[in-house]
């Protein structure tokens, strides 16, 4: 087993490829430590697969390479690497060194110091694009706000295998990894590190591809849209509740017409029984949605026999 294993996920970084093995390793020379990389093609479009192709031919006996049959996004093509990491600790790295290898020794030195299982690194400035900057920070405040998670988590994080391995029994097709691994350990640290430009390929997230993100992770990993509904069904039942009062006072004390209050009352009583409905019905698909989700009840970190 080796000491650490780098997973990398890859979408069209054929010109970032070797720099990123050349600094990592050399990183992990100087540290004296074993080290595995995996190199995840999340369906590249240019000739990454054949440069991975050749450092592996070149390293074959610390480099593993693997191909998605298309693109399915950077959490799930990291998941894919961690299943096939060998290492005792395992290190999630961008493919266009924003994250610069060399913060490495700064992620272990930290989860040394506090014996955390999870260390994030995370920058007081990212240096991307105008829309990714936004599209980030709306994505982190999300997490922030309905998952309970602090804004500090990036994708440049170590974490213990112990840990990783739990993660693995979830099998849904949208995987957010931060989430996942935030319902099996509160031993969790960052520290900072630098950020630096992208130096070559533009952004693989488009505006489209940060709103499919945010709306994957507000529906698989939030029951938010359910509460919504059920606070929102429960509101309106009780507006029209109050509404179907008030034309039965008009009725009682005031000359309406006809048949008015009656069309009135029965239209605003039976809709608000259907919203209230809609929210117990909602209640309940939220609860059968945790359930579904399997979360531990508890966490046991020690055990003694």
């Amino acid at each position: 087993m080796f000491d650490y294993s780098v997973v990398i996920p890859v979408f069209n970084s054929e010109l970032t490829l070797d720099e990123i093995y050349r600094r990592t390793a050399a990183v992990f020379k100087e540290l004296n430590k074993s080290v595995q990389f995996v190199f995840v093609d999340d369906g590249s479009l240019d000739t990454s697969w054949e440069v991975l192709l050749k450092l592996k031919e070149e390293h074959s006996d610390h480099v593993s390479i693997i191909r998605l049959n298309k693109n399915y996004g950077q959490h799930n093509a990291t998941f894919c690497g961690m299943q096939h990491a060998k290492g005792k600790e395992i290190i999630t790295l961008d493919d266009d060194l924003q994250h610069p290898p060399e913060e490495i020794p700064k992620l272990i030195q930290r989860m040394k110091e506090r014996n955390s299982s999870l260390v994030y690194g995370f920058f007081n400035k990212r240096k991307h694009s105008l829309y990714r900057n936004l599209g980030s920070r709306l994505v982190r405040k999300t997490a922030e706000r309905f998952l309970d998670r602090p804004e500090q988590v990036s994708s440049f994080r170590l974490v213990k295998r112990p840990v990783m391995e739990k993660i693995f029994q979830h099998h849904r097709n949208f995987i957010f990894i931060d989430e996942l691994l935030w319902w099996y350990t509160d031993d969790i640290d960052f520290v900072y590190v630098e950020h630096h430009k992208r130096k070559f390929k533009k952004s693989g997230y488009s505006y489209g591809t940060l709103w499919k993100f945010f709306t994957n992770m507000m529906i698989y990993y939030t029951n938010f849209p359910l509460r919504l509904m059920v606070y929102t069904g429960f509101l309106f039942s009780v507006i029209f509740f109050a509404v179907t009062i008030y034309y039965l006072l008009a009725k009682a004390f005031y000359d309406v017409p006809l048949g008015y209050t009656s069309i009135i009352v029965g239209i605003l009583f039976s809709t608000s029984l259907i919203m209230f409905s809609l929210g117990v019905i909602g209640e309940y698909i939220s609860r059968l949605y945790t359930f579904q989700n399997h979360k531990p009840p508890f966490i046991i970190k020690d055990y003694k026999e």
